[in-house]
């Protein structure tokens, strides 16, 4: 397996390069169970969030990420667009998704109670990596359906395309990669 080094917030690791298709490969980032590299992505991320009132990520990649933000910064709740619909949702807003990891299309649920707090406030999302932009898309659109105002949009990574957007911030580039293992620039 051919692997892809990078330090991230000070933080050196080695990304396995794993197929998409037989034309494309990408680095598989998984911050899940890596807490010392979600601690400080946190550190970097907050040092440039604009003003916010909550955070909200997609399950479950993000979910330690947003979560050592919100502790670091204090604040005492963040909102978790889910992949499927809960017992204890009072009711959902849903929206369908087709992220660059995933085979098939997806569904995102937010709870109608989460989506009352949200109404009127500034919300930042949060998430791990933005390649396509299909899983922000669907996370924007949950936002302005619970009449929330998006304040920003920051990743860890922006892969491929991503990382000619202006309207977001991230911490490191990430290439996309051929089926050899090698940089597409």
């Amino acid at each position: 397996m051919n692997y892809y080094s990078m330090t991230i917030a000070g933080c050196k690791r080695d990304l396995p390069i794993c197929p998409l298709n037989d034309r494309l490969s990408i680095g598989a980032f998984v911050i899940i169970g890596d807490s010392e590299l979600s601690n400080a992505c946190a550190a970097e991320l907050l040092k440039k969030a604009p003003d916010y009132d909550y955070m909200i990520t997609a399950e479950a990649k993000g979910m330690p990420l947003v979560h050592d933000m919100a502790r670091l910064r204090g604040d005492r709740k963040y909102f978790v667009a889910r992949k499927g619909p809960k017992l204890y949702m009072t009711g959902v807003f849903e929206v369908s998704v087709r992220s660059i990891t995933t085979a098939k299309e997806q569904k995102l649920y937010l709870d109608t109670a989460d989506a009352e707090l949200m109404k009127g406030k500034r919300i930042l999302i949060v998430d791990d990596v933005v390649s396509t932009g299909e899983s922000l898309e669907a996370l924007e659109r949950l936002v302005s359906m619970a009449g929330g105002i998006v304040a920003g949009r920051m990743f860890i990574l922006a892969e491929g395309e991503a990382i000619n957007r202006d309207d977001i911030i991230y911490l490191e580039k990430l290439p996309l990669f051929t089926p050899e293992g090698k940089p597409i620039v």
